[in-house]
């Protein structure tokens, strides 16, 4: 008796007795310091006096219902469990449960620990976990993107063999055209980033200059490449929706120039102007997309020192937009394919591209029900003219 007393009073976890009633009969050091209890203080109480008040009713059912099965079992574990201190703060804790008999009266005994060192630790693994998951989600998202719309691609094309046949033409000619396109710029990146090392001194910041630039031309091609092959995925696949919203359309070409800047040659300007109407109804991003894809092959299809003209005119019905370019322009006998996919013109076969801007800039506004035709000329350049209609701003379709 005297080693299990040693036991009882020297034990590290808390140790509390109750009777049937959920009277405290025992309670060891460690469960007084515990839930902040001076010696004996704790003897007489009910049990829910160490529970937090939300819960104390429905504990007195637990209890209620432990004595009516009694058996050893754990509690805790898995979940969050908190007791309450006497000056009323809750702590997270562990409680085993076990009963006795003594003079045919049945006692519950309790083994209690605290474990806010645990849960502390446990915030902080999950904290890194987060993060790592963040970093890890972050760094894959164009890949799951890229997964993802191959995956919705090829169950949507099991239902037409037809359709089948043409965008596993497409797919081959996709990863044909890839290896070739990205070859370039990779290698431009390559090996300007190893030459970038070997310029050390200040006078030849301008041979560091050079070679970061044709590393972001290098990296803004390829980003190209990239819009290409999934804009073509997604029209193909016809997973797009219009998202229509009022756009200032002077202010909104501004800032499109303003990001095409990595695209330009040399040496080349864009100049803007507008007429009419500010605001026009229509979808930002296909917008965004049309310009891009006409400014940049003004640009790939122009010397350097050349100038790109746009203008826009917005009305109460329309949005007119012409690019203008001083390029190598398109041979009359290759006009008639100039917005079929892969398509290049044989004056063009020498510049980097995929073939796919045009007839994607042609779906779009084919969705959007617009139209688009041009004049071209041999070494004086080419002339884009797009119509967009005014859209209902909440008529928003796939």
């Amino acid at each position: 008796m005297e080693s299990l007393q040693a036991l009882f009073e020297f034990a590290t976890e808390g140790i509390i007795i109750s009777d049937k009633s959920g009277v405290i009969v025992r309670a060891n050091p460690s469960s007084e310091k515990l839930f902040g209890y001076e010696k004996g203080e704790l003897i007489n109480q009910k049990i829910e006096i160490l529970v937090p008040n939300k819960l104390s009713h429905s504990h007195e059912k637990h209890r209620d219902n432990y004595h009516h099965n009694p058996h050893p079992r754990s509690m805790g574990r898995g979940m969050d469990l908190f007791g309450k201190k006497k000056n009323g703060e809750e702590l997270p804790i562990e409680i085993s449960l076990s009963h006795y008999k003594s003079d045919e009266e049945q006692f519950v005994i309790a083994f209690i620990i605290d474990i806010s060192e645990r849960k502390i630790a446990d915030e902080k693994i999950k904290r890194s976990n987060a993060e790592l998951e963040l970093k890890v989600e972050e760094r894959t998202k164009i890949l799951k993107e890229t997964m993802y719309e191959l995956e919705a691609s090829k169950e949507e094309l099991s239902m037409a063999l037809e359709k089948e046949k043409e965008l596993n033409d497409m797919k081959s000619r996709f990863v044909s055209m890839a290896s070739h396109e990205f070859r370039t710029p990779l290698s431009t990146i390559l090996s300007s980033a190893s030459l970038i090392g070997k310029y050390k001194i200040t006078e030849e910041e301008d041979k560091r200059h050079k070679h970061v630039d044709r590393i972001k031309s290098a990296v803004s091609n390829m980003t190209l490449i990239l819009n290409d092959f999934l804009s073509a995925g997604k029209l193909e696949e016809g997973k797009i929706t219009i998202n229509l919203v009022s756009i200032n359309i002077a202010e909104y070409i501004n800032e499109s120039i303003t990001d095409l800047t990595n695209f330009l040659k040399k040496g080349q300007t864009v100049n803007y102007t507008h007429q009419g109407n500010k605001e026009f109804v229509s979808d930002k991003q296909f917008l965004k997309n049309i310009m891009i894809n006409l400014v940049s092959n003004s640009s790939k299809f122009s010397p350097e020192n050349k100038s790109i003209d746009i203008n826009t005119i917005v009305t109460n019905s329309e949005l007119k937009i012409t690019v203008k370019d001083n390029g190598i322009g398109i041979p009359v006998d290759e006009q008639k394919n100039l917005f079929e996919r892969f398509f290049r013109a044989k004056n063009a076969l020498n510049i980097q591209g995929t073939g796919l801007g045009l007839s994607i800039v042609a779906k779009y506004i084919e969705v959007l029900k617009g139209t688009i035709t041009f004049e071209s000329e041999l070494n004086k350049g080419t002339i884009f003219y797009i119509t967009l209609p005014l859209q209902d701003e909440d008529n928003t379709t796939n």
